[in-house]
């Protein structure tokens, strides 16, 4: 292995800053829904915890919103040294998404996020409320046509080659914009999102509760993020089963390697596999544990529905649908195995855990629950935040992974996206300096949410206590002309 291969490093620098910047994205997306709508609670009840909650988790929004608009930059100098061959190739399809990206995110929604930080006392209270949900909104629009772009990616629609150049033009942008991999992917990723936010509330609450701090807004909060992460996982799993029929239909590749489906099968033959050994030349199976007809169930929604193997897709593939490229892959059109299929498992599993964490925690904060509630129930419940949080990121590591080895599915193989002319140690350089900054900013990050988390939101008033006494004359100040 070449330690100084353009390709690998460009690679390694794409998914550590992609991931790290993937941080923010959800919790954005999930926070600014939550903050609307604790402010809208307190426009409607007039209680002061609403309105307490609503400037503690808006503190958490903002300091997430910045560090994912700073992260975020760094994408665009990716694109342009690392990968200027793919850049050439899908510029013209992605310029329409991107500017649309770009005018949500940095024009729509950070203008009506910046009328919500300074509009306290300032606008009239419904103004100031619908500013918050005109910035969620425009954040979820963000998010779509960010997902639209990625769907070209997985599926590419809506297109033409140019005959000069062989570039890929825009023919038609309503067909990127309905791509059926964008529409069934975008549900999918804002419940994720919400789930992931559920996971910070709970985990705050939890960590406030344990403490005996801020009682009655911290159990308000708590209920608000169980439910929250079950009905988010809820989602997660309709919009999943949507998702993967998607898949299925434009990338049969990525559900065979998730499953490690060698041969093709129909019925009781298609099983889901909960552990799997396979052969060290990725081409066959030595032992599995699997359910039989789960995986025909997934794929086609019949029990009977058949699913096609990977040795069979590579054949079709290099023969027949593919040939063009089979010698750069040396037939073989798989992703890398062991990472897409357990990084779907690990996904499955951990948001499963997330939601198993808010069923207990909803059963032992019942109205008519006999007995407090333990220490160790609260320390669990801390864990909801990570858990849902990789299960986001290897979610998006089979995503992306599952679709290798093409940067655009049928288009274009990942290594003829790199630039050509790049050396290996100028994208190591840059690789170790963003390594580097993104450390610095993740303890600056994590160091600021940790200490407003551990700060809480301010205390409610004490009914009891007397009003504050109006200053005495003498102690009033006068200006001297």
């Amino acid at each position: 292995m070449d330690l100084l291969d353009p390709l690998l490093l460009a690679r390694w620098q794409f998914g550590l800053t992609t991931l790290y910047h993937f941080l923010f994205v959800p919790l954005t997306l999930g926070m600014a829904l939550t903050v609307s709508i604790f402010q809208t609670a307190w426009f409607r009840t007039a209680k002061l915890k609403w309105l307490h909650l609503t400037r503690f988790f808006g503190k958490l929004f903002l300091i997430n919103f910045a560090m994912g608009v700073v992260t975020g930059i760094v994408q665009e100098f990716q694109f342009g040294m690392n990968w200027s061959s793919y850049s050439r190739f899908v510029g013209d399809v992605f310029g329409a998404p991107l500017a649309f990206e770009g005018l949500m995110a940095f024009f729509f929604e950070a203008t009506f996020i910046g009328l919500w930080i300074f509009g306290w006392d300032k606008l009239p209270k419904g103004l100031h409320l619908a500013s918050i949900w005109i910035a969620t909104i425009g954040a979820w629009f963000s998010a779509y046509f960010i997902i639209a772009a990625n769907a070209f990616m997985q599926n590419p629609v809506g297109f033409r080659i140019a005959e000069e150049g062989g570039r890929a033009e825009m023919a038609d942008f309503g067909a990127v914009l309905t791509n059926p991999v964008a529409l069934a992917a975008l549900p999918h990723t804002l419940f994720a999102a919400f789930m992931m936010t559920a996971g910070v509330i709970i985990s705050v609450s939890a960590w406030q509760l344990l403490r005996g701090r801020n009682l009655e807004m911290m159990r308000s909060s708590l209920k608000y993020g169980l439910w929250g992460m079950l009905v988010a996982f809820a989602g997660v799993v309709i919009s999943g089963d949507q998702l993967s029929l998607v898949m299925v239909a434009t990338q049969p590749m990525k559900m065979a390697a998730a499953e490690a489906m060698f041969d093709s099968a129909c019925g009781a033959d298609a099983s889901f596999s909960l552990f799997s050994i396979g052969t060290p030349d990725g081409t066959g199976e030595i032992w599995s544990l699997r359910v039989p007809y789960l995986l025909a169930l997934l794929s086609t929604h019949s029990f009977e529905g058949c699913v096609e193997g990977i040795n069979d897709l590579n054949a079709e593939y290099a023969t027949t649908v593919f040939p063009q490229f089979a010698d750069q892959v040396d037939g073989n059109f798989a992703p890398i195995l062991w990472v897409t299929y357990w990084s779907f498992r690990w996904m499955i599993g951990l948001g499963g855990l997330a939601a198993l964490v808010a069923v207990v925690g909803l059963w032992l904060t019942r109205r008519n629950a006999k007995r407090a509630v333990p220490a160790w129930a609260w320390k669990l419940a801390i864990w909801a935040w990570p858990a849902s949080l990789f299960a986001l990121l290897v979610g998006w590591v089979f995503t992306e992974m599952g679709r290798q080895p093409w940067i655009v599915f049928s288009l274009m193989l990942t290594q003829d996206g790199v630039s050509p002319t790049v050396p290996g140690w100028n994208v190591l350089l840059s690789l170790v300096t963003f390594t580097l900054i993104y450390a610095i900013l993740a303890v600056v990050e994590v160091g600021l949410i940790i200490k407003t988390s551990k700060k809480g939101p301010e205390p409610l008033p004490d009914p009891d206590a007397p009003p504050p006494a109006e200053p005495a004359l003498e102690d009033t100040p006068t200006t001297v002309y």
